[in-house]
């Protein structure tokens, strides 16, 4: 991670301007910076380390996929925090990031404020009105809509944060739901997280119907809206005719290889490679368990660094990106809490592999940007390859996505 906050951070603290106890509960939140021992994996020099800063500070850096929030520091309480609907966006940790822009995607499938069963839409209103409030209290981390709000942060010290979610399965079967969670700010969709819901199947399901009527309909609405499509979550079949219906590229965010690693959290080269031919980018994942690899099966960056070679390799460096899946607490005690909502066990497909703590080197946004780009760094990447993979190849897919 950067040595110093970066740009204008001033020192804000998640709804400082309400009163804790009173306005409400208060918990003990993991620590955002040395929650886990650095990264020891990357042996850089000093002109590595300078060229890799510079890299950092200097270049367009956007995570496809994260989870900004920080979590409370005792994960058997966190059922409890989430059912406030108050979760504390970590400033002190993206200031140390180097990002210049993230796709956070909120509570997603732990947003149980109402129900335990999660993906309600007023709970998913109430938790991107919720954290827009906060946002709106500082002036570091701002609210992203286009691309000139990203180049803007940029060029004024700040982290560019867009509003995204995981599946669209609080639509129901609502497609003007679409126009109102893009007027909220939601700005990347998945079609579905695991389970499948009205527009399609997700990936642990036994049988994978495909895009739906209505899904079609709703990758029209959100082609028209301005919304990119995400299938990170979806089954084979609704990933391919989602990416055949939809009318501009479509994101994979947040997945990895099943070539490299056969769970159905991975995606087939045949879905690969149709997303890159329609102009589309994998973002690499780094989530506790997901992208690791036989050469890697203790889950590390050199892990998720064989998934990013493999699609490299497979579909051309201009379409691959990261969305490292992080956030600022104990992402497998999360996944233990919410193994059900999650469908961990189902996505995981039981293949055996040595079971870790936390990802080495990727352990949450504050550090994960410094070490991927060393990492290629250290492998003898270009600048210019490098500036693809950690922002160019986002910045040309919103191009054509995003309304002007």
């Amino acid at each position: 991670m950067l040595e110093k906050p970066a740009g204008r951070y001033t020192g804000y603290t998640a709804y400082e301007y309400l009163e804790p106890g009173v306005d409400y509960r208060e918990f003990r939140y993991a620590e955002q910076l040395g929650r886990v021992p650095p990264y020891a994996g990357l042996e850089l020099s000093e002109a590595e380390k300078e060229r890799t800063t510079r890299l950092l500070t200097e270049e367009t850096v956007i995570s496809l996929h994260e989870h900004v929030q920080v979590f409370p520091d005792d994960m058997g309480r966190v059922r409890e925090h989430i059912r406030q609907g108050r979760e504390p966006t970590g400033y002190l940790g993206l200031a140390r990031s180097g990002l210049t822009a993230v796709f956070d995607n909120g509570m997603d499938g732990t947003c149980c404020i109402s129900s335990d069963a999660g993906w309600k839409y007023q709970d998913v209103l109430f938790d991107l009105g919720v954290r827009m409030a906060d946002l709106a209290h500082q002036d570091f981390v701002v609210k992203a809509e286009t691309l000139a709000d990203i180049r803007h942060a940029a060029e004024t010290g700040r982290i560019a944060h867009i509003f995204a979610l995981e599946a669209a399965t609080m639509i129901e079967n609502e497609v003007d739901r679409l126009d109102v969670l893009y007027g909220f700010g939601v700005r990347q969709m998945g079609i579905a997280y695991s389970e499948a819901n009205m527009l399609g199947s997700g990936l642990k399901e036994r049988g994978d119907g495909g895009l739906t009527y209505f899904g079609e309909r709703a990758v029209d609405r959100m082609n028209k809206l301005g919304i990119a499509i995400d299938v990170s979550h979806s089954g084979d079949r609704t990933s391919l005719e989602t990416i055949q219906a939809s009318k501009v590229p479509v994101f994979i965010t947040h997945a990895g290889a099943r070539s490299v690693w056969p769970t159905n959290r991975m995606k087939p080269d045949e879905v690969i490679r149709a997303c890159a031919e329609r102009g589309g980018v994998i973002g690499i994942e780094a989530a506790p368990h997901t992208t690791l690899s036989p050469e890697h099966p203790r889950h590390s960056l050199e892990s998720v660094m064989d998934h990013f070679t493999y699609c490299v390799e497979l579909v051309g460096i201009e379409h691959v990106s990261f969305g490292p899946d992080t956030l600022f607490g104990d992402h497998v005690g999360l996944h233990q809490a919410f193994a059900d909502n999650l469908s961990i066990a189902q996505a995981h497909s039981h293949v055996d592999h040595p079971l870790v703590d936390y990802v080495d080197g990727v352990e949450n946004p504050a550090e994960a940007f410094f070490n991927i780009i060393g990492w290629l760094v250290k492998h003898g990447y270009s600048d210019d390859e490098i500036r693809l993979v950690v922002g160019q190849n986002t910045i040309r897919v919103l191009e054509e996505v995003w309304a002007r």
